[in-house]
């Protein structure tokens, strides 16, 4: 991982390189926003772009409607789980 990286986002470099080591960089770039990213809440995370090894060419990014929209849907998740009921209910 570049120094630039890890100069930027001390906490982060090292869960992106253990992901990376573990699981290789497609899976990183498949999984970020899933996976790491939420890491954000706690610390700087890069986004997805911005990984030394995304090439826009060959890989995508997802917009901010995009993550607000699996995020709220994670949320509404979570609360069916706590109360135990369904969406429709």
């Amino acid at each position: 991982m570049p120094d630039q990286l890890a100069e930027q986002y001390p906490e982060a470099a090292p869960y992106i390189q253990q992901a990376v080591a573990e699981h290789g960089e497609e899976w990183v770039l498949e999984h970020y926003d899933e996976q790491l990213y939420p890491l954000g809440r706690i610390m700087a995370m890069p986004d997805k772009d911005e990984l030394p090894f995304y090439d826009d060419d060959e890989h995508d990014t997802m917009t901010e409607d995009e993550k607000v929209e699996m995020y709220q849907a994670w949320a509404a998740y979570r609360e069916n789980l706590r109360t135990g009921t369904k969406p429709e209910e």
